[in-house]
């Protein structure tokens, strides 16, 4: 921000406009990592003020974190809250509204209807009641900071019983929630399922099976993708022909010169206990000097992606099935408060069945019960609205993706695209209804993607009372047949061609790796893998 002088804009060499003291400049650079998108040349001898992105972030989070302890304290002083768990009471916090009412206004009036329910955050108001056959209204008492009113209107009693005025030459502001928000909080959100119990028993048998394998133990086949940090082979193990495994090859430098270490570790940690048929199986780790690698389940169906732009879009019913794997496997993480924070379609492999699973856990991250993290990340694309604003997210930012990856299935495009992601972000912020739906999408379908890319977090389906649930109740649902999908009975839309377990006629085809080794050894930050 400028404190003195003058700066010109350009771009590709050409004048744009000139900027005087007050203006801001780079103001996106401190939200994410973008490459700039003009020129500024000191016109005049300037002064300017600066903050970069890692201070932004710090004050944003300590900021949020301050604000959700400030409320969550308000909450825990009412009486109908007093008893609801933290992380409950910590949700009905982000979905509090502040409202700003001049000094004099009625907030609430005797004998009205009301389904809103105040706590005072600045300012005091002043409780009065009318008298019967008069004009005049009897004060009762002032409220002040902290104090609440109209806590009935939630319970259903929505006839008003007094007068509460704004009471402060400042005016006053009050945190606000109606009742239909309220109810929709209100449940067992940390509801764990109980079908996946006997997953740890599984998770150990798979542990012993390959504890003792090496890495020269395993042969490579074939290459079946290249990424940033290295490649996935497909590899089996020496004098065994009847399976094959995905082999991801990382290299450490990559990783540190990017500063993925902690993804890298918590993508191991994450997929090394997780036991879902719509997760991708990871087996064992090994190291060297200069690479990570992770064994993984061999999906050689191919990426979701690869068929999606070979077929240009998918209908109703196999953007259905597609789907409902996503949920199952959101489900299974969600429960365990796990946020998968990078769903797209290259990121769904189908196995040899046509069933889709998660693949690349490294920015899944888990979470402390109600708690929310502010690390910049995902695909520009499938980015919800907290993140790109820094407020801190947490697992509804799931089942925003959710929303954008169903509108990328049915449509070959996703919703929020621009020539750079700095327009994507623009256009995310704008919202969904800012989008145009084509008519090939149906009514059910375009319900539940808007229901799911809400841009207050709290609002979206999935995140509410009843949890996940409520999408597998959705009418875009109906008749689906859930049980069929987990016992893997249900029939598939696309049945991908696998002949054996070498077969990668799915995959693109790549050329053998021709990087030259990295240099030096980078090991000690991952003592763990």
């Amino acid at each position: 921000m400028f404190a003195e002088g003058k700066v010109e804009v350009s771009r590709d060499g050409k004048y744009l406009s000139t900027l005087a003291p007050g203006k801001v400049l780079g103001e996106l650079a401190i939200l994410y990592n973008c490459k700039r998108t003009a020129t500024i040349t000191a016109a005049t001898d300037c002064q300017l003020w600066a903050i970069d992105r890692q201070c932004f972030q710090t004050i944003m989070m300590r900021t949020g974190l301050s604000r959700q302890a400030e409320y969550t304290d308000f909450l825990k002083s009412v009486p109908i809250f007093k008893n609801l768990p933290e992380e409950t009471l910590i949700k009905i916090s982000d979905v509090l509204e502040e409202t700003f009412y001049n000094n004099g206004d009625y907030i609430i009036r005797q004998g009205a209807r009301g389904d809103t329910f105040f706590i005072i955050s600045r300012g005091q108001v002043r409780v009065t009641i009318k008298q019967p056959d008069t004009p005049e209204e009897k004060y009762i008492r002032t409220l002040s900071k902290g104090d609440f009113f109209g806590e009935k209107a939630l319970q259903g009693d929505d006839l008003r019983t007094a007068n509460i005025i704004a009471d402060d030459p400042e005016g006053v502001s009050c945190l606000v929630i109606d009742r239909e928000t309220f109810n929709q909080l209100i449940s067992s959100l940390d509801e764990i399922r109980t079908r996946y119990k006997d997953e740890l028993v599984e998770r150990r048998r798979l542990n012993e099976e390959f504890k003792d394998l090496r890495l020269q133990d395993l042969r490579p086949l074939a290459t079946l993708g290249v990424g940033g940090f290295g490649r996935v082979e497909l590899v089996q193990i020496v004098g065994d022909s009847t399976r094959s495994f995905a082999l991801k090859q990382m290299k450490k430098a990559q990783i540190v010169e990017t500063r993925q270490q902690q993804h890298i570790m918590s993508e191991k940690r994450i997929m090394g206990e997780a036991d879902c048929d719509f997760v991708v199986k990871l087996f064992k780790t090994f190291k060297d000097r200069k690479y990570l690698y992770m064994l993984m389940e061999a999906c050689l169906g191919g990426e979701l992606w690869t068929v999606l732009r070979d077929k240009g879009h998918f209908d109703d019913g196999t953007t259905r099935f597609y789907t409902a794997c996503v949920v199952e496997a959101f489900d299974y993480l969600h429960s365990r408060n796990i946020i998968y924070r990078d769903l797209k379609p290259e990121n769904l492999l189908l196995d040899s069945q046509g069933y889709v699973k998660l693949v690349d856990f490294g920015f899944a991250k888990r979470l402390d019960h109600g708690r929310k993290t502010w690390t910049f990340c995902g695909t520009p694309e499938y980015v919800a609205p907290e993140v790109i604003l820094n407020k801190g997210h947490d697992i509804s930012a799931d089942y925003w993706s959710l929303g954008v990856l169903m509108f990328e299935l049915l449509t070959g495009t996703p919703p929020f695209t621009g020539g750079d992601p700095m327009k994507t972000y623009n256009i995310i912020l704008k919202g969904i209804d800012a989008i145009e739906f084509p008519r090939s999408i149906t009514r059910n379908a375009t319900a539940l993607i808007k229901k799911l890319c809400r841009d207050n977090p709290a609002e979206r389906l999935g995140y509410q009372k009843g949890g996940i649930s409520e999408i597998q109740k959705h009418k875009w649902f109906d008749g689906f047949n859930w049980e069929g999908l987990r016992a893997r009975t249900l029939e598939p839309p696309i049945m991908p061609r696998v002949q054996n377990a070498t077969d990668t006629t799915n995959f693109d085809e790549y050329p053998p790796d021709s990087d030259p080794p990295p240099p030096d050894d980078l090991s000690g930050w991952d003592n763990d893998f």
